[in-house]
């Protein structure tokens, strides 16, 4: 049986992960217009992590043509999203759960926004 190297596994999880992040940015700058008095110099903010995460998500996917990777189906579960791809000619399949993508999503997310890593007390 073959197993997707470790990188092309990152590229699938990046390739899911990616768009849901831009859509939250995308419902915040909505949020954020409608609610604040002066949105303008947060929705830059939230504007600027949304065009860094459309670059990656770009870049996304010149890697996985280049490493013949093909995300064909996606599901939503109860516990999460399930994605079926090709890697070079394979059938893989790979389920991330609800709590990782919420995880990866707010790292990734802070990284965009220019606020690091989170505290690790702040998770408790």
């Amino acid at each position: 049986m073959h197993r997707a190297e470790s990188q092309d596994n990152m590229l699938v999880k990046s390739y899911i992960l990616l768009p849901l992040i831009l859509s939250a940015f995308e419902r915040d700058a909505s949020i954020l217009s409608a609610e604040l008095r002066t949105p303008a110099p947060y929705l830059e903010v939230v504007q600027t992590a949304a065009g860094a995460a459309i670059a990656d998500l770009r870049n996304v996917r010149t890697e996985m043509r280049a490493r013949g990777l093909k995300v064909y189906a996606q599901q939503q579960l109860e516990v999460g999203i399930e994605a079926k791809f090709v890697c070079r000619g394979y059938h893989e399949r790979m389920l991330l759960l609800d709590d990782v993508i919420t995880a990866q999503s707010t790292i990734r997310m802070r990284r965009y926004l220019g606020l690091g890593a989170p505290d690790s007390t702040a998770l408790r």
